[in-house]
């Protein structure tokens, strides 16, 4: 039997909480290994060989490696294949001689660089020294007056800093965009009856207009404007059903029939969100109609699991809305939210009723009708 200290800890306790430190101290490990991989271009290496690609044949196709590196590469692949992102199979030779290779996973297939829907530039954006760098002061920020840990540790806000800052401008709509175009494809898909009605909808804060373009395309009956700021959206073209307008979502939002909010109101606190969610509402109030029409507010966003609800099967979904939510703490004024304080925002804004939509993976649709 296991001697306890003086704690009642047994060795085994103590050895298993020091593994468990080690694991949290060492985490940020897996996405740095994810990113080194996707600057090497190891993903479309594998894509673009066309079968199981042993270690051998991947140094091979790595043009810039350094000779004396390339035997690192397996370590690097190793701990990849651990994390889900490459899976190994066994290679036969003539010689009844068996080797290892390597295959892609619906993970890494989703940071191919000819993917629509390739989460890389997201992934270049939040793994960028300017978004992590924050997360060193982050203790410093609890105890001083700064309204985020990017202040502290920039002396900006994150919003004057991209303003300023062409390569985070820059990373921030690639990113974003290439998240819009796995959004729009699941919401055209599956929420085909949320836009059945409508003729006109506003985008708010819809970047270069990867959304509104889906939905305009989608939906060729339907109006759509994409509001963000001038020097986001100057330069851009209308075209079709599609019209895209400079302007500010806490001054004004144009008139329609539903307004879309994808990924806005979980950057900003609740002061801030109420301010966009009553420019929302007057929005849809004021577009008259001769039929009745169930005019609503339309928000991409996460709701938050409550912790009762958390089991073994959904504790990554968790951990990850977690995950965002410290990313919102860090970057932003901004938070993920229960449901419960999804409908205190709802009812603080004069809305009347809401409905839940959890069809698109950690977030969801959530309707929000005057």
């Amino acid at each position: 039997m296991d001697k306890a200290n003086a704690n009642g800890e047994t060795v085994n306790e103590l050895l298993e909480a020091q593994a468990h430190v080690w694991n949290h101290i060492f985490s940020f490990i897996n996405s740095m290994s994810l990113k080194c991989a996707v600057d090497l271009g190891i993903p479309d290496i594998i894509h673009n060989h066309g079968k199981p690609m042993t270690v051998s044949e991947l140094v091979a196709a790595l043009p810039t490696l350094n000779p004396t590196k390339a035997r690192n590469i397996y370590r690097l692949m190793r701990i990849l294949v651990h994390s889900g992102f490459f899976a190994q199979q066994k290679l036969s030779h003539g010689d009844g001689v068996q080797e290892d290779s390597y295959v892609l996973t619906n993970a890494s297939r989703l940071l191919l660089k000819d993917n629509p829907l390739s989460l890389t530039p997201f992934l270049k954006f939040e793994l960028d020294p300017i978004l992590t760098k924050p997360w060193d002061f982050l203790g410093v920020w609890f105890q001083n007056n700064d309204s985020t840990s990017f202040y502290t540790a920039h002396g900006k806000t994150y919003w004057d800093y991209a303003d300023h800052d062409q390569k985070l401008g820059h990373l921030f709509n690639e990113g974003m965009a290439s998240d819009a175009r796995l959004v729009s494809s699941v919401l055209i898909d599956k929420c085909k009856g949320s836009f059945e009605g409508l003729d006109s909808l506003v985008d708010v804060g819809g970047g270069t207009g990867t959304v509104g373009k889906a939905i305009a395309d989608a939906f060729p009956h339907l109006e759509c404007t994409v509001l963000d700021l001038p020097h986001v959206v100057a330069g851009l073209q209308d075209g079709g059903n599609l019209k895209y307008v400079g302007g500010d979502m806490f001054e004004d939002v144009p008139v329609a029939d539903a307004v879309l909010l994808k990924w806005i109101l979980h950057a900003w606190n609740d002061d801030e969100c109420l301010k966009i969610l009553k420019r929302c509402k007057e929005a849809i109030s004021k577009q008259e109609k001769g039929v009745m029409i169930k005019k609503k507010v339309m928000i991409i966003d996460m709701v938050v699991m409550d912790n009762e609800k958390v089991n073994e099967e959904n504790s990554k979904t968790f951990e990850t809305q977690l995950f965002m939510d410290m990313l919102m703490l860090t970057a932003a004024t901004g938070r993920q939210r229960r449901e419960e304080e999804w409908a205190k925002l709802f009812c603080a804004a004069g809305f009347s009723d809401y409905k839940i939509f959890p069809l698109l993976g950690l977030r969801s649709l959530i309707e929000v009708y005057p």
